[in-house]
């Protein structure tokens, strides 16, 4: 008998106590999921040739109605029973949600173990939730430490805590499979069912036109000091809802979900708590993915920009800090949704670029008074430009470099901004941007498809 079940239910229902089918006549007003369940019996949950042509089945099903697809998942390994039958079964799953990626939003809950081949299926998802006592890894505690000679434990290994923190892999973790389900639904409020549509204007009493009276005073008057960032996303989107993912990997960046005047719209910002907001390969890749995602799906891109640049440091050099620098920018330079951008506070150089500048082919850029918008720093600048002058007139220099290029007003002259807006106005700004830019359509060229950076 095969292990997994799939069933079609309301997007709401993923948060109840039970996920089955429904009639979904008598639900109108709620959109469907395809669920996939795998659920092991006293044999264990090794993976067979049935199992992986239901699973097959649940993602055609989901793309073929264009519904989003669900799979909650515990799968140690193939049964080797069956032989390499069993490898080219799972082969097909995966082959499944490479055709499904951009189509329809796929998610994944892992509850128990997910190892070997197959594990390799929780990264081809748009996103895994892990919850507790679940693990994933491709090779397992013996054979790591035979090849290592150090010993260790399958939750350190491949845990909850290690996949939000170390890998990336998790975007979310919880106790149970229903707050990881709940989760799931929480994600895919701000999605559409497939590609074929646009998101779902949410409902809300937020005005669209509310001034952010406190908005300026969440900054730092110490152009140095450090900020949460996501106070200030709180503070700009409706009812102060925002759903992050991977919060506790790539932490100098942050990604995840809200809305503004009802208008779903993905968040990319800068965290100044975290190496200064400067950007290293975990951020790079980090924010690369979620663009990526946002743009298959049509989710609107803002993207809030405070850093100084990229980290600097040679380790980083020789592990690719150019080859996962040009992910990001690859990301924001072929998206075609709507893209707004708010410079806060510095915005220099290569990370200017990057973070969604206009020449990246930004639609609206805006910027506070207080933004930095530069090839680097003063202090940087002059002790280039001005190496052999004195320390008293390096400052002097470097008070007038401030007061003349430090400014947002250069690039604005140069149309590199939209306009300066004060902070009060930046919802109002914000939210008038995305109705204007609902109905954008880009013509793409033709040609099979891009060659993503490594």
């Amino acid at each position: 008998m095969p292990h997994v079940t799939v069933s079609t239910t309301a997007l709401h229902a993923l948060d109840s106590s039970s996920v089955s089918d429904i009639d979904l006549d008598s639900e109108r007003d709620e959109r469907p999921v395809v669920v996939a369940r795998y659920a092991p019996d006293e044999f264990g949950s090794a993976l067979t040739v049935e199992d992986s042509n239901r699973l097959v089945e649940g993602i055609r099903r989901a793309r073929d109605q264009r519904f989003p697809f669900v799979a909650v998942l515990q799968i140690q390994g193939v049964d080797v029973d069956q032989g390499i039958a069993g490898v080219h079964a799972w082969g097909r799953v995966a082959r499944e949600l490479a055709l499904s990626s951009g189509v329809i939003p796929t998610a994944i809950v892992v509850t128990g173990a997910v190892i070997s081949g197959p594990s390799l299926l929780l990264g081809l998802a748009d996103f895994t939730v892990f919850t507790e006592g679940a693990y994933a890894y491709m090779s397992g505690p013996r054979s790591v430490e035979t090849y290592t000679g150090v010993p260790v434990s399958a939750t350190d290994l491949g845990g909850p805590s290690t996949h939000l923190r170390s890998t990336g892999l998790a975007a979310a973790t919880a106790v149970t499979e229903q707050e990881a389900l709940g989760f799931v639904s929480s994600v895919f409020r701000y999605l559409p069912s497939s590609v074929d549509e646009l998101p779902p204007v949410l409902p809300t009493d937020d005005p669209a036109d509310r001034m952010l009276l406190e908005a300026g005073a969440l900054l730092p008057t110490n152009a140095t000091g450090s900020y949460d960032t996501r106070n200030v996303i709180r503070t700009i989107v409706d009812d102060e809802e925002f759903v992050e993912l991977r919060a506790s990997w790539a932490p100098n960046i942050v990604t995840g979900f809200a809305s503004i005047g009802g208008f779903p719209v993905g968040v990319v910002a800068n965290q100044t708590q975290a190496l200064a907001g400067s950007i290293d390969i975990p951020a790079a890749q980090k924010g690369a993915r979620f663009v990526a995602m946002c743009d298959a799906l049509n989710v609107p891109l803002l993207t809030m920009v405070d850093t100084s640049g990229f980290l600097p440091g040679k380790d980083l050099e020789w592990r690719g800090m150019i080859r996962h620098g040009a992910q990001l920018a690859f990301a924001y330079a072929r998206a075609t949704v709507p893209r707004i951008g708010l410079i806060l506070r510095k915005s220099y150089g290569g990370a200017y670029i990057v973070m969604d500048s206009t020449n990246m082919g930004n639609d609206l850029m805006f910027a506070w008074p207080s933004a930095e918008v530069a090839v680097m720093g003063a202090k940087g600048a002059v002790e280039i430009l001005h190496r052999k002058a004195s320390p008293e007139e390096r400052l002097e220099i470097q008070a007038d470099y401030e007061q003349q290029y430090l400014t947002p007003y250069p690039a604005a002259e140069r149309a590199s901004i939209t306009a300066v807006i004060a902070p009060e106005d930046t919802r109002r700004e914000i939210a008038a941007g995305l109705a204007m830019l609902s109905s954008k359509k880009e013509r793409l060229q033709r040609r099979h498809h891009d060659n993503s950076p490594l």
